[in-house]
């Protein structure tokens, strides 16, 4: 079927076209931001008009880069947006340092107007930092939530690949982009053309925001034994307050040396230092993400004495956690 006939027989009665505004940040990924405007693109050739439209603009106009070190011509400075406008701020690596107080004061004077907001990737935390989750389900990209958690806690963080609350949206990154563009586009233009979209894409399993963003237990570490799945599940939700290996098993209905020998034979590490591998990580990820002291960073991921977590992270990762905050501190908002 060609492109004007399926337009003509799924497209609602209406010529009315949608334009989005995507704030792109230094270093925001292309990946996020490409997969959203092509998903747009595409509407508009299976439509056989144009649905949309898009700006690409930034703080001071100019170019900008992206993480993969492409520069993109911006077609305007942060300027005044229209009621009708989708704002959708594009961010990635180092987003604190790209998260200015100009950008800040901008998107709180333009999310009064009532608009719809979203962030992609990383960009929950620009829009957190405005206020404009508070109170809102947001979602963003797993290496991110344990910092996010701890710097806004009015906002309910869930692990969705995408979120829409209200007006506000929030994807995990990477291709999330799509399956919040097919929705939008299912919403304003019918689920068909949608469908039409994802096919164009070759994109064969549309998520909902009911989809997790990380894959299953099994599927990371390669282990399809269900009760060790379920004693790393436990792990992960339990890092501030670590369970014991024997009261691990015991929740399995497994004995402590039978548990030992499940770690050694899929893992090639005991429970205990599996667990201890999770907690560091999650610390790691709070020296480099935020500015929490070390001493509450040791705290968050079970470490009640500050020493014992130097020494524990130090044999890890042959550094100190203040050494590693020193040349990976997170850089402050200007």
């Amino acid at each position: 079927m060609s492109d004007t006939r399926l337009a003509n027989r799924i497209l609602p009665d209406t010529e009315k076209t949608r334009r989005f505004v995507f704030v792109l940040l230094e270093n925001f990924t292309m990946l996020s931001f490409a997969s959203a405007v092509e998903c747009l693109r595409i509407a508009n050739r299976m439509a056989g008009r144009s649905a949309y439209d898009w700006r690409l603009i930034g703080e001071d106009g100019g170019r900008v880069r992206c993480s993969a070190g492409a520069e993109f011509t911006l077609d305007g400075d942060l300027d005044d947006l229209g009621r009708d406008d989708t704002l959708v701020v594009c961010s990635g690596i180092d987003v604190q340092a790209a998260t200015t107080k100009k950008l800040l004061g901008w998107l709180r004077r333009e999310a009064r107007k009532g608009m719809m907001v979203g962030g992609l990737c990383t960009a929950a935390f620009t829009l957190a930092k405005a206020g404009l989750l508070d109170g809102k389900k947001a979602t963003i990209h797993w290496e991110n939530q344990d910092s996010f958690s701890e710097d806004f806690e009015d906002v309910t963080l869930t692990k969705s690949v995408f979120v829409v609350d209200g007006n506000r949206m929030t994807t995990a990154g990477g291709t999330s982009s799509i399956d919040l563009m097919l929705k939008l586009i299912a919403d304003d233009l019918g689920e068909d053309l949608a469908n039409a979209v994802a096919d164009q894409l070759i994109y064969s399993s549309i998520r909902t925001d009911q989809d997790t963003q990380r894959l299953s237990v099994p599927t990371r570490i390669g282990v399809r034994h269900p009760k060790l799945g379920q004693v790393i599940q436990m792990m992960e939700a339990n890092i501030e307050e670590p369970i014991s290996p024997s009261s691990l098993a015991r929740d399995v209905g497994m004995s402590t040396r039978q548990l030992e020998r499940l770690f050694r034979r899929y893992l090639n590490r005991s429970p205990k230092r599996y667990y201890m591998e999770l907690r560091l990580q999650k610390a790691r990820n709070l020296l480099m993400q935020t500015d929490m002291s070390v001493i509450n960073v040791a705290l968050a991921c079970g470490f009640a004495s500050p020493s014992h977590f130097s020494k524990c992270y130090r044999a890890h990762y042959n550094t100190t956690p203040y050494r590693e905050r020193g040349s990976h501190a997170a850089k402050p908002v200007a």
